[in-house]
């Protein structure tokens, strides 16, 4: 018998502060300003993966333009 393992699709908006190392509320605030996409799924946000990275490489090509 094989097990089928499934991957996550989305991410809910605690799970991206976790990943992120912030609090719940400065993850919601970036959320509702579009600072990191999400789509809403009945009462709840969820975020795919690829927006966390998007949000990731954004703020990383602005520190690096501090840096010069």
């Amino acid at each position: 018998m094989t097990t089928t393992v499934i991957e996550r699709k989305w991410h809910s908006t605690t799970e991206v502060a976790e990943m992120l190392g912030f609090g719940l509320s400065k993850t919601k605030m970036l959320v509702l300003t579009g600072e990191i996409r999400s789509v809403k799924v009945g009462r709840n946000r969820r975020i795919l993966p690829a927006w966390v990275d998007e949000y990731i490489q954004r703020v990383s090509a602005d520190t690096e333009g501090w840096a010069a």
